[in-house]
């Protein structure tokens, strides 16, 4: 795999700039390396019409979409923040709303699947907000005054079994069974293929 490939890879999964230093330290890779290949991505982008571009500020750097199609993206995305929410994104929102400031790791471990996306489109809306927590270099997500709002609530803290769910406790419990339950049936499904 090269290195532009990696970055590439990192680059598409992050929901936020990345700064050449992040991105050194992540593939091991010199600075100036890392600023080679991603001219080499950017001048790739371009010249092939693709969709994507690389874009850089104050020496961070993001994929987004091409500057030609911003009045398609536009328009998709004010159907995608206007239209229903999606039930994983519904999910996520719970978690965020009763175990927020958490973060990307915490929300994907409790989920069990990426949410860049997911986090994204929340964000977009403007039901969650992100802050970064510079001891442990990480972003954590909780829930926007607009999210409260819209519930017609005046705290988090109103939501049903707050209390209750709040606490890691509870919720690890309740993680801790989910994955009892999932082991149990791969290890039935398990022992049904082996028997075949």
């Amino acid at each position: 795999m090269t290195l532009k490939s990696q970055l590439e890879s990192l680059l598409f999964v992050s929901i936020k700039a990345l700064a050449v230093k992040e991105l050194a330290g992540l593939t091991g890779a010199r600075n100036k390396e890392i600023e080679d290949a991603l001219t080499e991505l950017a001048n790739d982008y371009e010249s092939s019409g693709s969709g994507l571009a690389l874009i850089k500020n104050n020496n961070q750097y993001q994929i987004t979409t091409a500057g030609d199609n911003a009045p398609l993206i536009k328009e998709f995305l004010k159907n995608e923040t206007s239209g229903e929410l999606s039930q994983p994104s519904l999910e996520a929102l719970t978690i965020i709303a009763y175990r927020g400031p958490i973060s990307k790791l915490e929300l994907e471990k409790i989920r069990g699947i990426n949410c860049s996306l997911i986090i994204r489109n929340l964000l977009i809306r403007g039901l969650i907000e992100e802050k970064f927590e510079k001891i442990k270099q990480e972003n954590y997500y909780s829930v926007s005054l607009d999210f409260v709002r819209f519930l017609g609530i005046r705290s988090v803290q109103e939501l049903p079994d707050y209390e209750k769910l709040n606490h890691s406790e509870a919720l690890d419990a309740a993680l801790e069974k989910k994955v009892e339950e999932l082991a149990a049936v791969l290890e039935e499904a398990s022992s049904e293929i082996t028997e075949r």
